[in-house]
Order: C-alpha cells, then sequence, then structure tokens
C-alpha cells in the first residue's frame, strides 16, 4: 500500500461518521484508488490498515474487498490475503481491443447525438485538466480521464454501450494510470481532439479519434508488459 494512497486517504472524512453503508463507502473509496492508479497491480490490500484508515472495523472492510473481486478489480489468495488484481499480457491485449473499438462507437454515438449538456461538461472537465497540468498537478488528471468518458458515454445515450464500457474501463483503467507524465498529457490532448470531432458531427473522425487514443495507451502498456 503506497505512501501516497495513505496520506490521499487520511485527508477523506471518516466513514464511520457518515450515514452511509460503510461497506459500500469503503469499497467506493478503494475502487476510487484502484482506478486513479494510487493502487497499483499487485498491491496487497491490508485489512488491519484499512480499517484504521477509514475508522470503520474490519468486517466492512472485508466485506468491500469481497465486492472488489466480484468485480474482477482484487484477487483473494488463500492464504496470502487479497492483492490488487493483475492482468496478463494476453488478456490485457484482448481487453484494449475490444475497449477501443467500444470506445470508437460511444465517440460515434456522441457526435449523432450532438448533446449540448455534454459538451459543455466535457469542455469543463478539459478545462480542468488544463489547469491542473500547468499547476503541476498531472495525478488529478486519472480521476478527470474518467469523468471524460463518462460524459462522452452518457451522451451516446446507450445505456447497454454505457454499461458494457464501465466494466471495461473498470478493468483496464489499472493499465493506464501508472502512465509518465508525457503520456498523460499526450492523452489528454487527445480528448480535446475527440471533443473537437464530437461538436462537428463528424461520426467517422470521432470514432477513428477514439479508437486510436485507446490502441495508442493500451500499446504503450503492452510494449513495457
Amino acid at each position: 500500500m503506497t505512501a501516497g494512497l495513505m496520506t490521499q486517504i487520511s485527508d477523506i472524512p471518516r466513514l464511520g461518521e457518515q450515514h452511509l453503508p460503510l461497506h459500500e463507502r469503503v469499497r467506493a473509496e478503494i475502487r476510487k484508488a484502484i482506478l486513479t492508479g494510487e493502487l497499483k497491480p499487485g498491491d496487497r490490500l491490508v485489512e488491519d490498515r484499512l480499517a484504521e484508515v477509514y475508522g470503520v472495523s474490519r468486517n466492512p472492510v472485508r466485506e468491500a474487498i469481497r465486492g472488489l473481486a466480484t468485480e474482477g478489480l482484487v484477487e483473494v489468495l488463500p492464504r496470502r490475503g487479497a492483492f490488487v488484481a493483475r492482468m496478463a499480457p494476453d488478456e490485457a491485449r484482448e481487453t484494449i481491443e475490444v475497449r477501443a473499438l467500444l470506445e470508437g462507437q460511444t465517440a460515434r454515438l456522441a457526435a449523432r447525438r450532438r448533446d449540448p449538456g455534454m459538451v459543455h461538461r466535457a469542455r469543463d472537465i478539459l478545462a480542468r485538466g488544463d489547469a491542473a497540468m500547468a499547476e503541476g498537478r498531472d495525478d488529478l488528471l486519472a480521476g478527470l480521464n474518467i469523468d471524460f468518458h463518462r460524459a462522452l458515454a452518457e451522451a451516446g445515450r446507450n445505456s447497454v454501450l454505457s454499461d458494457l464500457m464501465i466494466g471495461l474501463r473498470d478493468r483496464t483503467a489499472a493499465l493506464f494510470a501508472d502512465d509518465t507524465p508525457a503520456r498523460r498529457r499526450a492523452a489528454w490532448a487527445d480528448h480535446a481532439a475527440i471533443l473537437e470531432a464530437v461538436i462537428a458531427g463528424d461520426e467517422d473522425l470521432a470514432a477513428q479519434r477514439a479508437t486510436a487514443h485507446v490502441l495508442r495507451a493500451g500499446e504503450a502498456f503492452l510494449g513495457e508488459g
């Protein structure tokens, strides 16, 4: 468990003080840490330590870990404990290829609909990302990246595709989160190009750019695997 994660978690309200199901709150916080790269593939999830940090007993932590295991984000090994799941190279490649295809279709539908609300949200997300980079806060881009792709999916107005994409993004997020600053900035430029095509209503170009965006990021990871 990384020192950066512990610092981040210590800043959030202690979960025992909130009137929400504790295991769901813990599950959401751990999932967020995985998706943004604060917890990396292979990191061990220590129940006692997480319980201490969140201000809860071990039971909600244990339930949260079990839930994340059903999502494929956590692997529980007998007599060894729970770890952030690793993805085998072949599985990673196949998953990235499928995600690239579906991201392309998502962008195509977004360009077809050209929802003004989505355009406003996406522009706001891009502006926040630009500001984060200008301030040297590239660490914020992982969360904003999730927000951008989520806004794009909502703009397509296809609930089946959106549901499929949620699972694929969760499974591949950790592959892309631990990246170099140069790659994160290049990916952010891709987002602006995708949105430009969406606003123009160019379905083919939006799909092409979204597909290339995912494949480019995937190739960077797989080339090092």
